[in-house]
């Protein structure tokens, strides 16, 4: 994609010389917003578009990821897989109940195909993905 990306930027170059400034900073995962808006507004506009996303087995966990108390609408049947993540239950009204808050991710730290399936049967997303503004040219 950003080879496209430049092969067309150069391919304008004679046209409009500036665009030579831009080619640099297209690397790594990059999109470019075409916009009459100002700076700040699309800022905003683009932080709003965020979206919540599961956590993944592998990837890097951005922010510690907390398990509030809470009950978890599981059968009984289940109670092994939160004792081998060391997460306190108990068994109320024929459900799993968390009793206390768990820590179950750090951040920096690689997520665990355990952590993300409980979070997944939890439905719990805690992370999110969306763009973030770093260059602007006008």
């Amino acid at each position: 994609k950003n080879t496209m990306i430049r092969k067309a930027f150069r391919g304008q170059i004679p046209n409009n010389p500036n665009l030579e400034k831009i080619l640099p900073h297209i690397v790594g995962n990059v999109g470019l917003v075409f916009t009459k808006k100002e700076p700040k507004e699309m800022r905003d506009w683009l932080e709003s578009e965020k979206v919540a996303a599961p956590a993944r087995a592998g990837s890097m966990a951005p922010i510690d990821v907390f398990i509030d108390p809470q009950n978890t609408g599981m059968g009984p049947e289940k109670t092994s897989f939160f004792q081998a993540l060391g997460i306190a239950t108990k068994i109320t009204k024929g459900s799993i109940e968390i009793l206390t808050q768990q820590h179950l991710i750090k951040k920096n730290e690689r997520v665990g195909p355990s952590e993300a399936a409980l979070l997944t049967m939890l439905k719990v997303f805690p992370f999110s993905y969306g763009m973030l503004l770093t260059k602007v040219y006008d």
